[in-house]
């Protein structure tokens, strides 16, 4: 079973992956909207077919790699939200030449959208666009009352190669809460900020096919969502300690861990070494603005996914962790050789270097399932 296994490695909970997915498939149909999951954290096919209920069709990516991925594995209708840079229409040409599936495309630049009008021209292709619009995070996009917006929109119309296709959205600043109250009030700004980009499109007379939003925390506690077509979100597949730090989810919801192995003791230090470290954990500390004993991830039983007392994976080298102990029962409790799984801080930052995960369901083995990694 798991304490035969070596480590670090991923482990995915299909029972709670599922049902994580059917409740957002639930709460997409409630809300009236499509739900066009962010698998950016996933990175896999057999995760993408549970979170459409078996569809193959309407998700988002954040890189041209899982674009490439899902496309190959007959996945279409995919949104790359990652603003486009020109560097990359190429690659953009080549997944719609080798898999037939065009990808909508997102920017919140007039000079990416001539030059898009230029380059489908040239090489006789077709590109098609959102829009994207600031929200109140500041990374990216246009106020929702920008001339820019419809001067875009009337450039990628009047190319022969480019259509505009909509409008999208990402509050992201979502996370810097957790009061479902305070997520609540924001879920109404990013949903107003796209329905306000629509009215000013349709004020100049450009339609938009797609009004897309989304976070996880805003999705959940959305009080409506009119005027909008689609929602993207995709930590709560998996959730993590920064969703449960923020009160989104529970720990019991929490399907994606960390197996690692105890590689040594240091009785004079009071700590135990891990062989998951900063690469196998990342970096992320996001919890602990809210739940301070996050530190890089609750150490848990293998088997139970309790969690061992009070423990922490407290520091991080490149391939160790560090648990710091206030009882030395501890050393016996988990010798040298035995293994532990460690619920992440941050999933998304956490499965970004792992090549696949081991599959349990019920508290056992039942396969393995790969995933893409890079860009």
């Amino acid at each position: 079973m798991l304490e035969n296994l070596e480590t670090p490695r991923l482990v995915l909970d299909k029972g709670r992956l599922e049902k994580n997915a059917g409740l957002f498939i639930r709460r997409a149909r409630d809300l009236g909207v499509a739900l066009r999951p962010h698998l950016k954290t996933s990175k896999s096919v057999e995760v993408a077919r549970i979170a459409k209920g078996g569809a193959l069709s309407g998700i988002t990516v954040s890189t041209l790699k899982e674009a490439d991925y899902f496309a190959a594995h007959g996945f279409s209708d995919i949104l790359y939200a990652t603003g486009i840079a020109p560097n990359k229409f190429d690659h953009v040409r080549h997944i719609a030449d080798t898999s037939g599936q065009r990808l909508l495309l997102v920017t919140d630049s007039v000079q990416v959208a001539r030059l898009a009008v230029g380059y489908a021209a040239a090489k006789d292709c077709m590109l098609d666009f959102l829009v994207e619009v600031d929200c109140g995070e500041h990374r990216s996009g246009l106020p929702p009352d920008s001339a820019e917006i419809v001067e875009i929109a009337r450039i990628l119309g009047r190319g022969p190669g480019t259509r505009f296709r909509g409008v999208m959205t990402h509050a992201g600043h979502s996370y810097a809460t957790d009061d479902p109250a305070d997520v609540a009030a924001l879920a109404e700004v990013e949903r107003r900020s796209a329905v306000d980009a629509v009215a000013l499109l349709d004020t100049a007379g450009i339609g938009c096919d797609i009004v897309s939003v989304g976070s996880t925390p805003t999705f959940l506690f959305a009080r409506h969502l009119d005027g909008v077509t689609e929602v993207r979100c995709g930590i709560y597949l998996f959730w993590d300690l920064s969703q449960y730090s923020r009160n989104v989810c529970t720990l019991d919801d929490i399907a994606l861990t960390v197996l690692a192995t105890v590689i040594g003791h240091n009785r004079q230090g009071r700590s135990i070494i891990l062989d998951a470290g900063a690469l196998a954990l990342s970096k992320d500390v996001g919890a602990n603005t809210h739940l301070p004993d996050a530190k890089y991830g609750y150490v848990c039983n293998p088997d139970t996914l309790a969690r061992c007392g009070t423990l922490s994976v407290d520091g991080v080298h490149q391939e160790h962790g560090t648990i710091l102990v206030d009882d030395d029962a501890w050393f016996d409790r988990l010798p040298v050789g035995s293994v532990v799984r460690v619920i992440p801080n941050h999933a998304c930052l956490t499965a970004a270097p792992y090549d696949g995960y081991t599959v349990v369901e019920r508290g056992r083995i039942i396969g393995e399932w790969d995933r893409i990694t890079g860009w």
